[in-house]
């Protein structure tokens, strides 16, 4: 066989395979396992929007429009904005030396990228939605791929007073991130079904506290609620929707903190923001949005009107400058929010990854702004 002809069938064999990966991907939002993790009825009373043992959204939700899959993955391979990755590493702090240090009296966090926010709430950590390995999948060799390695490792974090966990797809349920975690924490707290997942990794049950909508769980001294959200599950091929998602609301002495975990828009928000709010902070997703799946992704726009709806006083941007999850640029939802959230006069906070940030006394100095002027 002739080099090019060899050189042609190993493009064949990657794009068949990265397609087949993607379908899965599409079909499934961010699962790539054949995995059989459901909720167990016995564990509490049947929630509300439990019916013939999956779980549904408050409102009439399309996970993808019929007939997109295919398109929306011949438009991720070969499509696309030419900047869905950076060119160059993106700038972040140094968390060394974050360990040995008490946690703040008052409020300060760190996002370290994607979804991934550690709070400090009044001598409290509270980590949320922690991923750190290199991909979000199951594989090592195919799936979405950080941009760079995470500003720490799990192992080096300080000890955790709680884990949260929004929803089981890969990019917000990382299984070797859990597995390190295991003697960092005191307790992980989930959606119903997801502590199926977390026994099977080894997590002991003692240690886990599962959510329904609404569901309040005071824990050494922090009050954690699980509250809706617009979006659906599944880590494998036959698991579609048998564990839930939610966003969550943590409070501690007066100070309350929201994480938006996946979400879309819906008129949820309002009754969180009536029932829980206003918000010294809230952690809100507004990248990965397409077109095709509409329902389940707010886009920049949406993000600054659920901040609104949720009575925020300070937006913190998540789930963008990560992972490649759609076609826009990697920076194209940032500017986008602080635009509309100019127009709608909201606070927005926007730190490097690894940052300690102390929201009372931040400035914003727009760090992507250099790199994006070099890339065009």
């Amino acid at each position: 066989m002739s080099g090019v002809r060899r050189d042609m069938y190993k493009r064949l064999l990657k794009i068949t395979i990265v397609s087949l990966v993607l379908l899965t991907a599409f079909g499934l939002g961010c699962g790539w396992y054949v995995s059989n993790s459901v909720y167990s009825e016995d564990s509490m009373n049947k929630p509300s929007n439990f019916t013939n043992g999956r779980f549904t959204n408050a409102e009439p939700t399309t996970v993808m429009k019929p007939g997109s899959n295919w398109d929306s993955i011949y438009q991720f391979l070969f499509k696309g904005h030419k900047d869905r990755t950076p060119s160059k590493p993106l700038p972040f702090v140094s968390m060394d030396g974050l360990s040995p240090q008490p946690a703040s009296d008052g409020l300060r966090f760190v996002w370290l990228g994607h979804s991934s926010v550690l709070v400090e709430l009044d001598r409290k950590r509270i980590l949320i939605d922690p991923v750190f390995s290199d991909r979000a999948s199951l594989f090592s060799w195919a799936g979405p791929k950080r941009f760079q390695p995470a500003p720490i490792k799990a192992k080096d974090l300080p000890k955790l007073d709680a884990v949260l966990i929004s929803h089981d797809h890969y990019d917000h349920l990382d299984k070797p991130t859990i597995v390190e975690l295991m003697e960092k924490t005191t307790s992980f707290h989930v959606p119903l079904g997801v502590a199926t997942l977390l026994e099977s990794w080894g997590v002991p049950k003692s240690k886990i506290h599962e959510y329904a909508w609404w569901d309040e769980h005071e824990v050494d001294g922090i009050t954690i609620v699980a509250t809706p959200a617009r979006h659906f599950s599944g880590r494998g091929l036959f698991d579609r929707n048998r564990t839930l998602w939610c966003s969550w609301v943590i409070s501690r002495n007066g100070r309350k903190v929201f994480h938006s975990g996946d979400t879309g828009m819906t008129a949820q928000f309002k009754e969180i923001g009536k029932k829980y709010g206003p918000f010294d902070l809230a952690f809100i997703k507004m990248a990965a949005y397409n077109e095709n799946w509409p329902d389940i992704h707010l886009n920049p726009e949406q993000a600054v009107e659920a901040h609104r709806d949720l009575g925020g006083k300070t937006l913190v941007p998540i789930h963008w400058a990560t992972f490649d999850l759609s076609l826009h640029s990697w920076y194209e939802p940032i500017e986008r929010l602080i635009k509309a959230a100019e127009q709608d006069h909201a606070r927005v906070i926007t730190p490097k990854m690894g940052e300690l940030v102390d929201p009372e006394r931040y400035e914003n100095g727009y760090w992507w702004k250099e790199l994006v002027s070099a890339s065009k």
